[in-house]
């Protein structure tokens, strides 16, 4: 829904994120019922059955597929919640054209900082990278990258995103002598990765990873029998056809699985 154009996903030269969802609940509209608004606030099992509790009544179901994604991580400092959409985003392919020419700041260190920066910098921004440690956690090639293209601001935090009615510059921190200063920007980017939405695998006990992804085969079966997972929430590739694919999968190992449980031929490990 964020991406303002989608350029490989198969069938389409580029579409808006926008476009892409619209079409996909059309397509699913057709074929299933379609209960929005019903947020399931815990999974558990009963007998046979999954029981999926949500405010408005419970469902239950002989198996059940968990496409619940991943939510970004959160600074959580001052401003950030305030700004939002006024010139604080996660998403610089979303928003980065906005700010086209102007002061920016990434807030990271892994690869995905790394190339969110050099994408402004291809805009044109002026680019600030800040990353609390000595050295940017990138691969080497990436960082090489930026040589040239982007200030490095490292061994300091961000304490405070500064605006009232837009974002006007952060105030960082230096963790090794405690002293601070403030960087104009027009805009910052946060980009220190995401969080797996497992919390109902995790209550049913399906194996996680240590990031937290949950644990499927290559037929999307988790650890769980009867439960399976794709998309974002699995860890991975994070695109839409992978997740699409993924989906698929499990749709199918879920069909197999129903008509002839796996757990019954003992293989419920991934």
């Amino acid at each position: 829904m964020e991406v303002p154009w989608i350029d490989n996903y198969p069938g389409f030269e580029n579409v808006s994120g926008s476009q892409l969802v619209e079409r996909m609940e059309a397509h699913a509209r057709r074929y299933a019922e379609v209960l929005e608004f019903r947020e399931v606030v815990g999974l558990e099992r009963d007998g046979g059955l999954f029981l999926a509790r949500t405010p408005d009544g419970d469902y239950r179901a002989r198996a059940v597929v968990l496409a619940t994604g991943s939510s970004r991580r959160r600074l959580g400092v001052r401003g950030e919640s305030e700004l939002l959409g006024r010139g604080v985003s996660y998403c610089p392919m979303c928003d980065g054209y906005l700010f086209r020419g102007r002061r920016t700041v990434v807030v990271g260190g892994g690869n995905s900082a790394v190339v969110d920066a050099l994408f402004l910098s291809g805009l044109g921004c002026r680019v600030t990278l800040i990353h609390r440690r000595d050295v940017l956690r990138a691969e080497e090639a990436n960082v090489r990258m930026l040589e040239g293209k982007v200030e490095l601001c490292l061994n300091s935090a961000v304490e405070e995103i500064l605006g009232r009615d837009s974002v006007t510059g952060v105030r960082v921190r230096n963790v090794i002598d405690g002293s601070t200063r403030e960087i104009g920007a027009d805009a910052v980017f946060i980009s220190i990765g995401s969080v797996p939405n497992s919390s109902l695998a995790r209550g049913l006990g399906a194996r996680l990873d240590e990031e937290g992804n949950v644990v499927v085969g290559r037929d999307q079966r988790t650890s769980v029998p009867g439960l399976y997972a794709a998309g974002d929430v699995t860890g991975g590739v994070r695109q839409v056809v992978v997740a699409c694919a993924e989906g698929a999968i499990a749709a199918l190992s879920a069909f197999e699985d129903l008509r002839n449980p796996y757990w019954a031929r003992g293989s419920i490990s991934p």
